[in-house]
């Protein structure tokens, strides 16, 4: 009898709706046993993109697995980093309808970007083309972007929001994995501890990252020991995004891809361009075995074939960005005593 029961899993992707979100979506699906019955929790601000990103997955299963034997089943979370009474309300009703999440994606990368310095771009690109598009200088972010919560606006959305979120649902996530998906550009230059919220940087997106990085490294051990909970710490390298495609025409699109293909073939590993290669890492951590202690990143060889970075990275800092952390989840528990949302009000 027990041979033929089949295996439950839920998964919770946040920015599902995101060119690397939908990919973890179309991996997890592709590298989980058939058998497997799955629910996938998608997220997104609207109720509309969620409809379209639900399709987008059912098309894709429909069409590699036509005779798939496990239920796939979906869920919905109209959430916003940006809000926490948004990130409250998802608390919630994860809380009233799931019992348990076995994987949290944490997909969230918004910039406060506010185009591009053409002229740095080509000067970049003229001095040294690889580095152009492996760490660009030439984006260009707002300073001083603050949410109604009265947080900077990247830090809430990329860092406090869903930590927060994790706090809130450990209990759902005992015996789960969390993902923190981070990036290439994470390095310490991008971080000043006298303004851990990123409201004067002029790169809080890469900031962003950095806090992630950290935050990882001083909370994974406390989340095993106390919660059962096992936390990774990934990068999808570099890849095309939905995100800053806005600034950029039909030829400026395509030239910048070509400039990817060329780095890939000059020897960067960081150049993945799909997203579902980029999506490699996470799925790794997710179904594997790997150690917490490093970062997992996704590379491609000059063919594209894909393969794992193992990264150790310089943690100096992390005990106090964590101590930062709990004392605004203190804070926000306390202003948020007694509220009730609701999080299907589109």
């Amino acid at each position: 009898m027990a041979s033929h029961l089949k295996e439950n899993k839920v998964a919770l992707i946040t920015g599902t709706t995101s060119n690397l979100g939908i990919n973890i979506a179309y991996r997890l699906i592709d590298e989980l046993p058939q058998s497997t019955n799955l629910t996938l929790i998608v997220t997104s601000r609207t109720l509309p993109r969620v409809k379209d990103v639900i399709t987008e997955i059912k098309e894709h299963t429909i069409k590699k697995y036509p005779q798939r034997s496990g239920h796939l089943e979906f869920d919905y979370l109209l959430l916003d980093f940006t809000d926490m009474v948004s990130v409250l309300s998802a608390y919630y009703d994860l809380n009233k309808k799931f019992e348990k999440v076995d994987y949290l994606f944490v997909n969230s990368s918004q910039g406060s970007f506010s185009g591009i310095d053409w002229m740095g771009a080509v000067k970049q690109i003229m001095e040294s083309p690889l580095e152009a598009v492996t760490n660009p200088t030439y984006k260009k972010q707002r300073v001083g972007v603050m949410t109604n919560d009265g947080m900077g606006q990247v830090f809430q959305a990329n860092v406090f929001g869903p930590y927060y979120l994790i706090h809130k649902i450990r209990h759902l996530l005992k015996g789960g994995r969390i993902i923190w998906i981070s990036s290439i550009m994470s390095e310490s230059k991008y971080l000043s501890f006298n303004d851990l919220q990123l409201i004067k940087s002029p790169e809080s997106y890469e900031g962003s990252k950095r806090l992630i990085d950290l935050s990882h490294f001083a909370s994974y051990k406390t989340l095993k020991r106390n919660n059962d909970i096992t936390q990774y710490l990934v990068h999808p390298g570099i890849f095309t995004s939905f995100s800053f495609s806005q600034y950029l025409n039909v030829f400026t699109f395509y030239g910048m891809l070509c400039l990817f293909y060329l780095a890939r073939f000059f020897g960067s590993p960081y150049h993945n361009i799909d997203a579902y290669v980029a999506a490699n890492a996470p799925i790794v951590a997710a179904l594997g075995d790997e150690d917490q202690s490093i970062k997992l990143g996704s590379l491609s060889g000059r063919s594209g074939k894909e393969y794992l970075a193992r990264d150790e990275i310089d943690t100096t800092g992390a005990e106090d960005i964590v101590a930062y952390l709990d004392k605004l989840v203190v804070e926000w528990n306390e202003k948020f005593k007694d509220q009730i949302v609701n999080t299907r009000q589109p």
